[in-house]
């Protein structure tokens, strides 16, 4: 199995870490194996339900697939109890080098059931969620970080951050938003203030949409890392330079995807997202009503042809 010795050293290196957002539906194995190819750093599992993914057999067997190239990798939980969440940590511990607790999502099903962004509210919970899962893991490499928005109130972030800080957890990832902001644009000056006030590595989300994008945040920040989502959707290849999504990247999604199984709906979804800048409405149309892999296959080869043709 490859395993990374310490996934910290990568953040001693002095150069700014490139991240694959958490995402669902979207951070499977397949895109995290196309965007590795492409100078991703590191990526994230899309959000998993730790109480579900205990429960099931079934949960774990559908929501975390990996394989010996998918590193480094961290796995993301939506929690609302420690034991939980140290549990299931302990499930993935052996198949990945991480857990990160999901302190960001807006979505109202999550907060209704202690998820996601209403944890920005119970920084006690947050530093004890952290501390278990440190103290159960037996690998002392083994990381536990954060994925939190802002408060309105930056002092009640920050307050959040050091007791995080202070309970063990490895860096903390900042989307620059509030739980009620959606496109906004983002408060850089919090995740700088927040940067400013713990020593742990931290992490910039929010906006990124071209390589040039990762060192302009850098500069406004001082961050460690920078984690794209809607980005790296649209263009896998974003962070190895391009601005659109390539002709070979395309050809390589189908390649991986037909490997690994990927079912219609994901492989033609993902498509739908990297050719949208790339191709004008009528063939948009077009393209998103096709309805298998072979029709898909035929019209990327007599609208763009093969790599080098």
């Amino acid at each position: 199995m490859k395993t990374t010795s310490n996934i910290m050293d990568m953040f001693e290196e002095g150069k700014v870490l490139k991240i694959c957002a958490p995402m669902v539906r979207y951070s499977k194995l397949a895109f995290r194996s196309l965007v590795r190819k492409y100078d991703c750093d590191m990526c994230f599992t899309p959000m998993i339900v730790a109480a579900d993914f205990m429960q099931s057999v079934k949960a774990r067997d559908s929501e975390f697939t990996t394989n010996e190239s998918d590193r480094p990798l961290i796995v993301q939980f939506a929690a609302s109890d420690a034991q939980t969440l140290a549990d299931a940590a302990c499930v993935v511990a052996p198949f990945s080098d991480g857990v990160d607790l999901n302190c960001g999502c807006p979505q109202r099903w999550a907060m209704c059931e202690g998820y996601g962004a209403c944890l920005i509210n119970k920084p006690e919970l947050v530093k004890d969620m952290v501390r278990q899962v440190r103290n159960q893991i037996e690998n002392p490499n083994y990381t536990a970080s954060i994925k939190i928005r802002i408060h309105k109130d930056l002092r009640r972030t920050v307050d959040l951050c050091q007791k995080a800080e202070t309970a063990g957890v490895s860096w903390i990832t900042v989307h620059g938003r509030t739980a009620d902001e959606r496109h906004q644009p983002v408060h850089y000056d919090a995740i700088k203030a927040i940067k400013d006030s713990v020593s742990v590595p931290v992490i910039a989300n929010g906006d990124i949409k071209y390589l040039r994008d990762v060192e302009l945040t850098q500069n406004l920040t001082g961050v460690d890392g920078v984690m794209a989502a809607r980005g790296l959707l649209a263009n896998p290849a974003m962070f190895a330079g391009y601005d659109d999504t390539p002709l070979e990247c395309v050809w390589d999604w189908v390649d991986i995807a037909m490997e690994q199984g990927t079912p219609f709906t994901c492989f033609h979804h993902h498509l739908i997202y990297m050719l949208e800048k790339v191709s004008s409405q009528p063939e948009r149309k077009v393209f998103n009503s096709l309805a298998s892999t072979s029709a898909v296959i035929d019209y990327l080869h007599n609208t763009y042809g093969s790599v080098g043709t």
